[in-house]
């Protein structure tokens, strides 16, 4: 049977009234970690794709979006970013962009589930391809009690979570949220994936709110990924010191998706997000 007249598909409850269907041609791998169900699918539509306790990590087509707009918003309002933390992100894609930033002489990758690396380094090698770098130091460990024992460490901490669930609860809480202030230097700055403006406006709010509190500077910004709910996809930004709006070059053109312009467009948000967060 040929690939067009094959009817299997991974389907994603994204939410009780939401789906997302992706025709597949098989399945790769499939196992059920320490923490969570893991599976790798070949797609028709999208290449390879990492699906974490039934939910879209990332494609082998798509992944770039996420992975350079999380990174390089908050490492170029960074005038001199050198120490970076990662929490979470197992598949390496943020690491990758990271490492691109000439400042940076090392980046910390803290991930509760070290399957999720074996298995990103095997079956997505172009999004794992930073892990092996001599900068990058893989630490398998709860990300939020690394942040705690860290103080005044890092210069900008990048926090790639997975859908508010399980062991990533923690990571949408003001607790969490201070101690990432606490780890960070004198002008350091945060970001991280806050969820679809159109589905998630209670937690972008929650989110937004404590960020808000904690840091002097907080931002949203916004990025399109389509494989992710909606397609419309948030970033929350803390800083101590520097402000996105403010950058003026990039030192970083490797991208796909991410250039200055785009990183001034990301920070223009539509009228019902504004009052998402009080803007």
């Amino acid at each position: 049977m040929s690939v067009a007249q094959t009817n299997l598909w991974f389907t994603e409850l994204q939410n009780d009234n939401l789906t997302i269907g992706l025709r597949i041609e098989k399945t790769i791998h499939s196992e059920k970690t320490e923490y969570q169900q893991l599976d790798v699918y070949k797609t028709v539509q999208y290449g390879n794709l990492l699906v974490l306790d039934g939910c879209i990590m990332t494609t082998d087509k798509d992944e770039f979006v996420y992975h350079e707009m999380l990174a390089h918003v908050p490492l170029h309002t960074h005038p001199n970013p050198k120490s970076v933390l990662v929490v979470g992100g197992g598949d390496g894609g943020i690491i990758r962009e990271v490492i691109k930033h000439p400042s940076v002489e090392r980046a910390v990758l803290a991930e509760i589930d070290g399957r999720v690396v074996e298995a990103s380094k095997k079956y997505f090698p172009h999004i794992a391809s930073g892990l092996s770098d001599p900068r990058v130091d893989v630490q398998i460990v709860d990300g939020i009690r690394y942040v705690e024992e860290h103080p005044n460490e890092f210069d900008v901490i990048l926090i790639d979570s997975t859908d508010p669930v399980g062991p990533a609860v923690g990571l949408f809480q003001r607790p969490f949220y201070e101690s990432v202030f606490r780890a960070l230097k004198e002008d350091g700055l945060m970001a991280a994936q806050t969820e679809s403006p159109f589905i998630n406006q209670d937690l972008i709010r929650q989110v937004y709110g404590d960020v808000r509190a904690t840091f002097p500077i907080a931002k949203l910004y916004l990025a399109y990924v389509p494989t992710y709910p909606t397609g419309m996809w948030s970033f929350t930004l803390g800083s101590k010191k520097y402000r996105p709006q403010d950058v003026r070059e990039v030192r970083v053109h490797d991208t796909k998706y991410y250039n200055r312009d785009i990183h001034h467009a990301s920070l223009v948000l539509p009228n019902f997000v504004k009052e998402l967060v009080g803007e």
